[in-house]
């Protein structure tokens, strides 16, 4: 019993090796070196002195970065929520289409991968052009004025974003819809459960990993955008992610930048360490 016991953990060992591997290589590790950065001193020259410093650290209290971190997170989590209730529908009737069908509607979700993720957003923004045939359309039918820009404020990044991260949220919704076992909907509707009910108690519960998958996936990648608000955005729409670059490429203040980062990095860990206690906490308890 005991060489069965040890040979199971050997075994398990052995599978987690190269997962665990990866993260070490690509985010332990970097975000170590993240970490050690914002304490050294800056280097005009675009690197890090030899010193070290918390000068980095107490700017992270400057009043200054309380709106951009609002906004950031305040566009991320509309962006989710909303990428969310677009998703769940399309999720369900792909997983609820015939075979001939499904693979189909999978492959429209997944095209948008197929081309540029810079050219997605360029495209966006030439289609939102002052001067494009749907301003100049919407100018026509009154429902917007000739002052009016569909560029450069908020509607328009958000706008852009959810165009980007929608299938980052239908993806992992379909897949847990497509493992759940749809007999369970119809014997709680047979045993008198209403739809409400069986959406709230049996079937949001069966696929509650995809939603969390999910609201994971579009929630962290939102966090970090800093394109979109650069491109389609105004100066009133400056993220986390825009301040990151341009201490990074324009101030050549590495340091500065890794403190951004991390705080970034520690707004992104925030939900995860949420969703990981509440799917602990979900788990029943051994008999």
């Amino acid at each position: 019993m005991s060489s069965s016991s040890s040979s199971s953990k050997r075994s398990e060992w052995l599978l987690t090796l190269p997962s665990l591997g990866w993260l070490v290589l690509f985010f332990a590790i970097p975000t170590g070196l993240i970490l050690l950065t914002m304490f050294r001193t800056a280097d005009p020259s675009g690197g890090t002195g030899d010193g070290w410093t918390l000068e980095h650290v107490k700017a992270l209290a400057d009043p200054n970065l309380l709106p951009l971190a609002w906004r950031t997170l305040w566009l991320s989590g509309v962006t989710t929520l909303i990428c969310f209730l677009l998703g769940f529908p399309v999720a369900w009737f792909i997983a609820r289409s015939s075979p001939e069908w499904k693979n189909t509607l999978l492959l429209l979700v997944m095209l948008p991968f197929w081309t540029s993720f810079l050219l997605r957003v360029f495209a966006w923004k030439v289609l939102l052009h002052p001067e494009a045939m749907l301003a100049q359309a919407l100018r026509t039918i009154g429902i917007i004025g000739e002052d009016t820009s569909l560029l450069y404020h908020e509607g328009s990044v958000l706008l852009v974003m959810l165009h980007v991260h929608l299938p980052f949220a239908i993806l992992p919704l379909y897949a847990a819809m497509e493992k759940f076992d749809w007999s369970l909907l119809e014997a709680a509707r047979d045993l008198g459960a209403a739809r409400w009910r069986c959406l709230t108690q049996v079937f949001l519960p069966g696929i509650q990993r995809g939603l969390f998958s999910a609201a994971i996936l579009v929630f962290v990648c939102a966090l970090g955008s800093y394109v979109i608000p650069d491109m389609v955005g105004g100066t009133d729409t400056e993220m986390l992610g825009n301040r990151i670059v341009e201490r990074t490429l324009s101030q050549r203040n590495l340091p500065g930048a890794s403190a951004l980062s991390f705080l970034l990095m520690a707004v992104a860990l925030l939900p995860l360490a949420l969703i990981a206690l509440t799917l602990r906490r979900s788990k029943p308890a051994p008999t």
